[in-house]
C-alpha cells in the first residue's frame, strides 16, 4: 500500500451573508465558476449579465484579498496566480414573510429569500509537490496468487424450437408405446 506524502492544502474563505436574492438564482452563477482559476472566474463574473454576479465577484475579490493577507501574516508561499475557487456555495439565509392584497379584501402570503454566499480559494499545486513513498516489500516474503475458477454461465433457456422438439420426440414414445401394446 502506498502512502502519499503531501503538504496540507490552505484554503481560504469569503462570506456575504443576508444578500436579497434567492439561493437559486445565486447557484446559477456560482456553479459556473466552480473549479476554475480565479483569474478566468473573475472574468466570467465581470462579463455575466445575472443580477447577482457583482455581488459574488466582490466575494470572490474578499477571498483572494483573505489569501494575500494570511499568506503576509503567517509567511506561507501561496502565488494568488495558482489559486482556485474550490468551493463556491449559495446557502438560505433567512426569509421575510409579506402580504400582497387580494381580491375580495382576503391577503395572499409571500417570501422573500435571501441567501448566503461562501466562496472558497485554495493553491492549485503542482504535481511535483506530491510524492509517492512506496513501503520496502521483502522478496521472500511475497506469497504465490490462487487462481479463482471462472465463473460458471448461467443454463440457457430452451428455446421454443427445442422445447416443440422435445414434444414431438415424446410423442412418438407414447405412440410408439401405444403401437407396441
Amino acid at each position: 500500500m502506498a502512502k502519499i506524502a503531501a503538504n496540507k492544502v490552505r484554503e481560504f474563505r469569503a462570506e456575504a451573508k443576508f444578500q436579497r436574492s434567492s439561493p437559486q438564482k445565486a447557484k446559477l452563477v456560482l456553479d459556473t465558476i466552480k473549479g476554475m482559476r480565479v483569474e478566468q472566474a473573475l472574468n466570467t463574473i465581470h462579463f455575466s449579465s445575472k443580477k447577482m454576479a457583482p455581488v459574488i465577484e466582490k466575494v470572490l475579490r474578499s477571498a483572494i484579498q483573505n489569501a494575500t493577507y494570511i499568506s503576509q501574516e503567517q509567511g506561507l508561499d501561496i502565488d494568488v496566480d495558482n489559486l482556485y475557487v474550490r468551493t463556491a456555495v449559495a446557502n438560505e439565509g433567512p426569509r421575510m414573510k409579506r402580504i400582497r392584497p387580494a381580491p375580495m379584501g382576503r391577503a395572499f402570503r409571500y417570501q422573500r429569500r435571501m441567501v448566503h454566499v461562501v466562496i472558497t480559494v485554495a493553491e492549485k499545486k503542482s504535481p511535483t509537490a506530491v510524492s509517492v513513498i512506496e513501503p520496502e516489500v521483502p522478496a521472500a516474503s511475497t506469497k504465490p496468487a490462487v487462481k479463482k475458477a471462472p465463473a460458471k454461465k448461467a443454463a440457457a433457456k430452451k428455446t421454443a424450437v427445442k422445447k416443440a422438439a422435445v414434444k414431438k420426440t415424446a410423442a412418438k414414445k407414447t405412440a410408439a408405446t401405444k403401437a407396441a401394446k
